[in-house]
């Protein structure tokens, strides 16, 4: 995946998953980067967000999101990316 592709992801409403503990913790996100709360309403868009996309920060979260896309209704309507941030050198 390119950077092109990975700041088109971003900059959807979305998920950002990772593992804790072995737990999947899914944590939405408005397109323009603010943490949202549990009503999904962005206070600085003043409009209710729509997460279907999933950046998952691992290999190892991807697989785990993937299965749960295949294998549970809840999850039919989402996708899932590799998303790794780059490191400051």
């Amino acid at each position: 995946m390119n950077d092109t592709q990975k700041q088109n992801i971003i900059n959807r409403d979305h998920y950002k998953a990772a593992l804790e503990n072995g737990s999947l913790m899914m944590i939405p996100y408005c397109a323009c980067g603010n943490m949202l709360n549990e009503d999904y309403f962005c206070e600085t868009c003043n409009r209710r967000c729509h997460c279907f996309q999933v950046v998952c920060d691992t290999s190892a979260t991807l697989d785990l999101v993937q299965k749960y896309i295949r294998e549970s209704p809840q999850f039919a309507g989402f996708s899932a990316a590799l998303v790794i941030a780059k490191q400051a050198v």
